[in-house]
């Protein structure tokens, strides 16, 4: 359970620091957008990338969620196969992305 926990964490962990840096960006493309119309065409591809980033984000919080909310459920059943492979799945996307 211990070792749960601490993948749970670091995956939380990992999406809330995504979220913040993708926020950022999206944030600069917003405000150069803002400048000129002309703008959209250069980067209007790139802000709807950084809107799905943060979408896939939420969709993995509830993920996450769910997931420690089965594990509270349970009793002494450990975690289904489909649990274990969602957390594996997570954490080797987010092993990709940050080396």
């Amino acid at each position: 359970m211990k070792k749960l926990d601490h993948y749970l964490e670091k995956a939380i962990g990992n999406i809330e620091e995504d979220r913040k840096i993708t926020r950022e960006l999206l944030d600069d493309v917003v405000q150069y957008l803002s400048k000129n119309e002309e703008n959209h065409r250069s980067v209007g591809l790139t802000a709807a990338k950084y809107v799905e980033t943060l979408q896939r984000s939420n969709a993995q919080l509830v993920t996450v969620a769910t997931m420690i909310q089965k594990e509270q459920d349970k009793t002494a059943d450990g975690l289904s196969d489909d649990d274990k492979a969602d957390i594996f799945d997570m954490l080797q996307s987010g092993d990709e992305e940050d080396g």
